[in-house]
């Protein structure tokens, strides 16, 4: 059959898999496609910063080389990534999106660079974040912002604001992003498509300033789960540099992902007891329960125990941000070029008290026994991925929900961040548009290390009510 150029980026990558495996067309025609994409729509949606085109082409004609030769090839060959700004990798510029870090090269790749690579994917180039990927909306002083492609004139989220777009607007089948506070599922909510936070050591990180972190991870954004199962087979793996990677790990996320969800008990929770919710985000995000009823599982409304999660998120995002940034702070450069919410969370930490800092631990651990506690009982935890619609481009983050104020400016995310703070795999997907055709996202989050059971479910969700087919049109809503 042939596929119009359109047609062909929003092809899901498993079946790009096929074509090349098959000869229907070769890396470097696909490579070209997608590149001439960016060309058309990046001017529109800013989703990449770097677009390392001369470097693409070099690796498809290679990898076209090792198909004609009939090599063994990777689960990946030929299919084009883009990768988050703030991951090293080779030959292309990493700038963090920091005016620090302009013309910064690094000379070697980050780990889950090197598994893309030597799964056979096509490098494409960088994508946007706000500096130093601190943010729930992706805007820097270097790059600008990345608009959402369903609205131009709102924000795509962040932090990995440019992945989610990229793939949202056809520009790449596949991304790679981290999370911190939910920085994989937001921008995933905002522009529709699927983000997945995995289980800490999942997806082992290396380079790493902070090795022992348990709360940052990175992983994988596309379009269809069964895409971002294929990428997360190819992200996730033991690594001996990585001192949380998970050691036993052979699991092959692709095997059982149709296998249903029938019987399986299922928790409901509108905001975890924790914020307001907008009225149209929680009415499309509701209307998620039939669906899985319909599916055969048994909902029930149930909240865990999630008291001081958000204080205790505040405190360890200061330790975090004080161990990475404090011997900057007498830095006048540092301190004057950055994003001022990086030197205020840095400073924060620092005066942190050694109560302070014990008390978020100890908490964190009671937070920890209570959701293991809970999920003896539900084999999955169902809510809305974000509390609000996408806000304007220009806006740094919302200030209030239903007119009530915020006292914090990471409140609006801690949906997300409660299941960072407790290292649970969780996965955002579209669960419905509003009437002026804005993606809502549906998370769905998992006991400790199951990943499979989180994908499973939203395999079926996607299979009971299928997103993929819609594009955007890059115009901006009345």
């Amino acid at each position: 059959m042939v596929r119009s150029a359109e047609d062909l980026c929003y092809t899901p990558a498993v079946e790009l898999v096929e074509l090349i495996r098959s000869k229907e067309i070769s890396p470097v025609e696909l490579t070209t496609t997608f590149l001439e994409r960016i060309e058309k729509i990046n001017p529109l949606v800013n989703a990449y910063c770097t677009v390392a085109a001369e470097y693409a082409l070099e690796s498809a004609r290679a990898a076209e080389k090792s198909l004609m030769e009939g090599q063994e090839l990777g689960p990946l060959h030929g299919i084009p990534v883009s990768i988050k700004d703030v991951t090293l990798t080779k030959g292309i510029r990493t700038t963090y999106a920091s005016k620090l870090f302009a013309g910064y090269v690094p000379q070697v790749d980050s780990a889950v660079v090197e598994r893309l690579k030597k799964a056979g994917a096509i490098i494409l180039g960088k994508t946007n974040t706000p500096e130093f990927a601190a943010g729930g909306s992706t805007y820097n002083a270097l790059f600008g912002i990345t608009r959402n492609p369903w609205d131009l004139s709102l924000n795509s989220g962040g932090s990995s604001g440019g992945a989610a777009a990229a793939v949202a607007s056809g520009m790449g089948p596949l991304a790679q992003g981290n999370d911190v506070g939910g920085s994989l599922r937001i921008p995933a909510s905002f522009c529709g498509v699927v983000g997945l936070r995995p289980s800490p050591g999942r997806v082992p990180t290396h380079p790493n300033y902070l090795y022992w972190d348990s709360v940052a991870v990175e992983g994988p954004i596309a379009r269809t789960v069964k895409d971002l199962a294929l990428m997360l087979n190819v992200l996730s793996g033991p690594d001996y540099r990585s001192p949380i990677a998970i050691f036993n790990d052979q699991a092959d996320f692709l095997q059982d992902l149709e296998a249903g969800i029938k019987n399986m008990q299922l928790a409901w929770s509108d905001n975890l007891n924790l914020m307001l919710m907008d009225e149209d985000v929680l009415e499309i995000c509701r209307s998620s329960i039939k669906t899985f009823i319909d599916l055969g599982c048994q909902v029930e409304e149930k909240t865990p125990d999630l008291t001081g999660v958000r204080e205790t998120a505040i405190t360890l995002r200061g330790i975090r941000y004080a161990a990475l940034y404090q011997d900057r702070l007498d830095d006048e450069e540092f301190v004057n070029s950055v994003d001022p919410s990086i030197v205020n969370n840095a400073r924060q930490g620092v005066n942190l008290t050694g109560s302070e800092v014990a008390r978020a631990e100890r908490n964190r651990s009671k937070l920890w026994r209570t959701t293991v506690k809970f999920f003896e009982d539900y084999d999955l935890l169902l809510t809305p991925t974000v509390p609000i619609l996408p806000f304007p481009a220009e806006t740094r983050f919302p200030t209030e929900i239903n007119g009530h104020e915020m006292e914090n400016y990471i409140d609006w995310i801690m949906l997300t961040y409660a299941f960072s703070i407790v290292g649970l795999p969780a996965i955002t997907v579209p669960c419905g548009w509003t009437k002026k055709g804005l993606p809502i996202g549906l998370q769905i989050v998992g006991r400790a290390y199951d990943e499979a059971t989180v994908l499973r479910a939203a395999a079926a969700f996607e299979a009971a009510k299928p997103w993929a087919d819609k594009r955007p049109s890059f115009t901006q809503a009345d």
